[in-house]
């Protein structure tokens, strides 16, 4: 859509406070257009207090509102440590996992106003683009979707950030530029995703990010650490015996993790069109929570029950990274995670050192298939050597056969 086409129309602006969020919202006003503006709860640790967000965005004269979406983003978080779904280099997509949340709570809101048309302020090179208007078009196939970077009349009226600032000073609305920052991030709960300016430079180190949710490995404490989590059906329930809900769980986790340096990446990530971007991760407590059930998993899934589980798990990661939460594929997907995590219910010692997080004991894994005697390499009432002979055999017919047609091209 383009700024000539809503006019008459009811548009919710999504909004963080920034500069972009204040240009689009007072440029809108400024064509008669009724705007409401919209932000998400979803406990961004990069910002102190939230409602910043509405002051930030009073002096534009729209109203607006803020949806707390704090426990579905916590819910969010443990589908997606539950199925292990991580991206490209093995990282959290936490923005990905984000913007279906984000779309969903909004739109819901963004009805109850009469709002027709969401407005967003994705650009027009990355992935966001179409994670927003997807979803729109997917919970609300009646509302149209506005991309304000993607009009060549706003393209060409705001070129650049001073513009974006002078524009906004005939207004008196306070827009401070700023000094150029050497990278772009997008927190929530799930932890934070940093890309852009310098970053853009593979000759850039990843050690330029300034965590926010912890520390670099380095500066991490000098001793180990030692958690214990509880999981009942692939789920975590306990942390150092406590029991406590999603969305304490992931901050009780972020905040441990973090502090022992822990979820720290870099990836070059394959993007949904087409090119490839590089970008500094930080999920400490995705990573810590997801390492305890991987544990519990290798104990409880047999060989085929794990090859399926990694096969979804790759399948979950793509849809979430391609804005698809909500598509069959993904429902049909998360079931089968669901069943392949029935057993995955017991205790998981972990030690934290320094970024690394290792193994250290499990208990109460009633759904085991691990036989410490079946695995002893000592005399034991475990499974018998010699009946190993028979199977085999039954092996070598297979290649024997492949042999004497002529299959192996080895040296023999």
């Amino acid at each position: 859509m383009k700024l000539s086409e809503i006019k008459d129309q009811t548009v919710g602006v999504c909004v963080s406070g920034g500069l972009d969020s204040k240009t689009v919202t007072k440029r809108l006003m400024e064509d008669n257009i009724k705007v409401i503006c919209f932000s998400a709860d979803l406990a961004q640790p990069d910002e102190d207090d939230i409602q910043n967000v509405v002051r930030k965005m009073e002096p534009c004269g729209a109203e607006t509102v803020l949806v707390d979406l704090k426990n579905e983003m916590a819910d969010a978080c443990f589908d997606a440590i539950k199925a292990n779904a991580t991206y490209d280099g093995g990282y959290w997509n936490t923005t990905g996992i984000a913007r279906g949340v984000t779309v969903q709570g909004l739109v819901k809101a963004m009805k109850a106003r009469g709002v027709n048309i969401l407005a967003h302020g994705a650009t027009g090179r990355g992935n966001d683009q179409m994670r927003f208007e997807r979803y729109t078009r997917s919970l609300a196939p009646e509302m149209n979707v506005y991309a304000p970077w993607r009009d060549a009349q706003l393209l060409e009226q705001f070129p650049g950030r001073s513009e974006m600032a002078d524009y906004l000073a005939q207004f008196d609305i306070p827009a401070v530029i700023g000094m150029k920052k050497k990278y772009s991030t997008d927190a929530n709960l799930a932890g934070l995703s940093h890309e852009a300016e310098d970053l853009e430079s593979l000759e850039t180190s990843m050690l330029i990010v300034e965590p926010t949710m912890g520390v670099w490995p380095q500066e991490a404490p000098d001793q180990v650490e030692e958690v214990t989590i509880g999981y009942k059906q692939g789920v975590a329930v306990t942390f150092n015996g406590e029991a406590l809900n999603p969305f304490d769980m992931m901050t009780r986790a972020n905040d441990v993790g973090g502090r022992n340096g822990v979820g720290m990446s870099n990836a070059l990530e394959n993007r949904i069109i087409g090119t490839k971007s590089r970008g500094v991760y930080e999920a400490p407590g995705m990573e810590l929570l997801s390492q305890g059930l991987q544990n519990i998993l290798q104990a409880t899934l047999d060989r085929r029950a794990t090859a399926l589980y990694n096969s979804l798990s790759q399948t979950v990661s793509d849809l979430i990274y391609d804005g698809r939460v909500f598509d069959t594929a993904n429902k049909a997907a998360m079931a089968g995670i669901n069943v392949l995590t029935e057993s995955a219910t017991g205790t998981v010692t972990l030690g934290l050192y320094k970024g690394n997080v290792f193994f250290n004991s499990m208990t109460d894994i009633e759904a085991s298939l691990y036989n410490e005697e079946d695995s002893s390499m000592e005399a034991s009432d475990g499974l018998n050597p010699e009946s190993s002979q028979g199977y085999a055999d039954i092996l070598s017919v297979e290649a024997c056969a492949l042999a004497k047609a002529g299959q192996f091209k080895g040296d023999s």
